[in-house]
């Protein structure tokens, strides 16, 4: 994962929070880190159907040729 810095960014910010007494910016930076979690594994997973070539999402067709295209 390319984005996965961000996480320990989070994870810092969320225990000098914790540390300072900020408790609720400790939760949301908490619930923030979750929702980044999801959005990266989200990503990957569509970059992944990207890279394995599902032909449905390009409008290209598996043989090469335009979809519609008559030969």
């Amino acid at each position: 994962m390319k984005h996965e810095w961000i996480l320990d960014v989070l994870a810092d910010l969320e225990i000098f929070a914790k540390a300072n007494d900020l408790t609720v910016l400790a939760e949301k930076l908490d619930e923030t880190r979750l929702i980044a979690t999801s959005e990266i594994v989200s990503a990957s997973e569509l970059a992944g159907v990207a890279l394995h070539g599902n032909d449905a999402s390009t409008g290209t067709d598996p043989r090469g040729t335009r979809a519609g295209a008559r030969a």
